[in-house]
């Protein structure tokens, strides 16, 4: 061979040695990059899917919407609570109680029927930041929404627009809205409509089960003698029916029983107001610690209720002091008296477990 012949020999060889090296040298490199973590495995992967999940329950800088929601017999079926991220149920005058619907970035077209508003209720719309809305008025509310200046949305001095009087309902249990009429009479009154303080509770998108919590078939909360609510845990859709005064609790639009993810308990006092009206209107006993539960998939705990005033935010705290995590998903608050006769039924398999431990 020539010598020409044998330098390109040589030359090729050598190219071929270095392109061997690199890729053997390339695999050597992966292959430590994916044992130090460097390099995304299929497990890596998992985990960050698992991580993206997201709230669905309060997202967005939409500011919340609260709705005074008549709770008369004569009210029922309402509309719009199904869709309510959360609804408070407090006292009123009569032994009646009243709820307050809070929406938050949703298009509901009914809501109602609407009602007057109280004081204490103002107290959950400033913490949760959210546009008061009522149709009339107590006298201490009056006053509160004045000197609290309290962004809200009177029926009574509204337009004739923002709320309709149905005719499938007698006065005074008739008055309707909407999200889109009440945005539209915000944004006409100059209120802000976003907002970023963050949510009262502490979701979570993982499911939570209270692994350490009592069975929890139902709860009976006796708001009065007149009012006496029960949730019943469906095992199939992991969410709790309404009932009140022994009837489903149904909506006005879908005919179906209303259900929530979570059910928070609240025990403080309420009181009768010495006014001069004597109506009978009530006042509430809700700046301080105070015992509760709270109930999710079918198992309840022991809370503490933490509100140290009236516009700061209610913490929801185990007994060992940390904030509850609340599964993603509607939630009722119910806030009873002290004498009321709560009662908790755990499942009847879990009960016989009991009896035969006992004996």
């Amino acid at each position: 061979m020539e010598k020409g012949g044998t330098k390109a020999l040589i030359i090729i060889l050598v190219i071929l040695i270095l392109v061997a090296g690199g890729v053997f040298g390339y695999k050597i490199i992966k292959s430590k990059s994916s044992e130090t973590g460097n390099e995304p495995q299929k497990e890596d992967v998992l985990v960050a899917k698992v991580k993206e999940k997201k709230l669905k329950t309060f997202q967005g800088e939409d500011r919340p919407i609260a709705v005074m929601i008549d709770n008369h017999q004569g009210a029922w079926p309402q509309a719009g609570l199904e869709k309510a991220y959360m609804v408070y149920e407090i006292i009123a005058e009569g032994g009646e109680t009243r709820l307050m619907a809070l929406f938050k970035g949703q298009d509901v077209k009914q809501i109602g029927p609407v009602r007057s508003a109280r004081h204490y209720f103002i107290d959950y719309a400033m913490e949760n930041d959210a546009i008061y809305t009522h149709f009339g008025q107590s006298p201490q509310a009056e006053y509160d929404i004045k000197h609290l200046y309290i962004n809200d949305i009177n029926g009574i001095a509204e337009d004739g627009v923002t709320f309709l009087r149905t005719n499938k309902k007698a006065a005074p249990h008739n008055a309707m809205t909407s999200t889109e009429k009440l945005l539209k009479s915000a944004k006409n009154k100059k209120y802000r409509t976003k907002s970023d303080k963050k949510s009262v509770l502490n979701y979570v998108a993982d499911e939570i089960n209270l692994e350490n919590g009592e069975s929890a078939k139902s709860i009976t909360i006796p708001h009065s003698n007149l009012q006496t609510v029960k949730y019943e845990y469906d095992k199939e859709t992991k969410m709790y029916k309404r009932y009140a005064r022994k009837k489903e609790q149904k909506d006005l639009e879908t005919g179906k029983v209303l259900e929530t993810k979570n059910i928070i308990v609240t025990i403080c006092d309420n009181y009768t107001l010495q006014d001069s009206e004597k109506k009978g209107r009530q006042g509430l006993k809700n700046i301080g610690t105070f015992d509760g539960y709270y109930l999710t998939n079918g198992k309840a705990i022991k809370i503490k209720c933490v509100k140290n005033k009236r516009e700061e935010q209610t913490k929801y705290m185990d007994l060992e002091g940390n904030e509850i995590k609340v599964n993603d998903g509607n939630t009722w608050i119910n806030i009873c008296s002290k004498d009321a006769k709560i009662v908790i039924e755990p499942e009847e398999q879990e009960l016989s477990q009991n009896v035969t431990n006992q004996n």
